[in-house]
């Protein structure tokens, strides 16, 4: 029995006059994530995209995982079309769910007819489809609130569709729909999450990691690009700028106050990153932090940081706390590589005695007492790329 899936538009439904490009970046994105698994027909009908494998070998399994992380999409089925004949319908359900019905206690029946032409209501398809299976997998009996299994029946134009309940999807809208941005990407669980939020927005995601030999090892950086590749699950593909930031953060250790160490090193990553974003043309920058999570994270700290800004810069984690980013790191599955024991340049030069409250005219005067410029175009020219693509 041949089955098809069925992939449930979301937020995209509400974009009015500007939701076919919606559901036109959508369709490209999955294109590509399928496009490994074989070939495809796509058909776009009643907020709805109906996905046909064009041949017996194709991994369903695979298919439906990869269209999970799928930004745009909130809920996938699993389904066999059948004609609109009670008899057919009967006949199919009983086949495609029989296994489940056999090993299952209790059942119900759903059904949603958006095809009003079809003889029966909704409810009317639910006491006859339910009936029959009843009659069939005798030992079942009906619950509407907690059943074992939940056999769907949808009515729409094109056909009749049979399936179980439905897979939750990754929700949002396509990325690529919301413009690109430049994720400051570190070691950590935060960084990684941000960058999955705004790519949930439609936004898609450039990556830069600030290295620093010795002080960081070859595997620190290799964990880093692992991130990377594991975020383009969801992100799609990710350019990956890789900055070398150990002359910069000698000489901050070398000519400013040690408790202002990390606002000053963080100025400078948002100033090399500020310039290689408006050479890409990207048009915002992204960071991981959590106000009040560390010394660099209070507010004043974030005012300082952001006084040598000329983009905007988002902070989706802003307010969250350690365990709700946690909970979503496991969710896309980047929490164990970011607790690997490789130290980022942040950790290696954080400071004994941070100063939480710093003042920006005392900042900006403790940075100007060297001058970095020399520093900081030699570190943009030695950025290396590369481009990480979909997993």
């Amino acid at each position: 029995m041949k089955e098809i899936i069925l992939c449930k538009y979301g937020e995209i439904v509400l974009k009015g006059l500007n939701r076919t490009s919606f559901e036109a970046e959508m369709l490209r994105n999955i294109r590509r994530r399928l496009k490994p698994l074989g070939e495809f027909k796509y058909i776009s009908a009643q907020s709805t995209l109906y996905i046909t494998p064009l041949s017996d070998d194709i991994d369903i399994d695979e298919v439906v995982l990869k269209l999970s992380k799928v930004f745009g999409i909130a809920k996938l089925c699993r389904a066999v079309e059948i004609e609109k004949d009670m008899d057919a319908i009967f006949e199919t359900a009983k086949v495609y769910l029989g296994r489940a019905l056999k090993n299952a206690k209790t059942f119900k029946v759903a059904a949603k007819r958006s095809d009003k032409k079809f003889p029966l209501k909704s409810p009317e398809i639910c006491a006859e489809l339910g009936g029959r299976l009843l009659e069939c997998f005798s030992h079942l009996s009906v619950d509407v609130h907690n059943p074992d299994v939940t056999v769907t029946c949808e009515i729409r134009d094109n056909g009749a569709y049979i399936h179980d309940l439905p897979i939750e999807g990754a929700g949002g809208i396509p990325v690529g729909t919301s413009g690109r941005a430049l994720l400051l990407l570190s070691g950590g669980i935060d960084s990684p999450v941000a960058g999955y939020m705004m790519a949930k927005r439609g936004v898609q995601i450039s990556a830069m990691h600030f290295e620093a030999p010795p002080y960081t090892s070859e595997r620190a950086l290799m964990k880093v690009e692992r991130l990377a590749k594991k975020m383009t699950d969801y992100c799609g593909q990710i350019n990956f700028f890789c900055v070398p930031f150990t002359r910069i953060q000698e000489e901050i250790k070398e000519h400013c106050p040690e408790e202002l160490f990390t606002i000053i090193m963080r100025r400078l990553m948002m100033e090399i990153a500020q310039r290689l974003a408006e050479d890409y043309e990207l048009t915002a920058l992204v960071t991981g932090e959590s106000i009040g999570q560390v010394a660099s994270q209070t507010m004043a700290a974030m005012v300082c940081t952001d006084a040598v800004c000329r983009m905007p810069v988002f902070r989706p984690c802003i307010g969250m706390d350690k365990k709700e980013i946690i909970d979503i790191s496991y969710k896309i599955g980047t929490f164990d590589i970011s607790i690997e024991p490789y130290e980022d340049c942040c950790t290696v030069f954080t400071p004994r005695h941070p100063k939480t409250r710093p003042v920006l005219a005392e900042v900006e005067a403790a940075q100007a007492a060297f001058d970095f410029e020399p520093l900081i175009k030699e570190a943009i020219e030695g950025i290396t790329v590369k481009k990480f693509k979909i997993g």
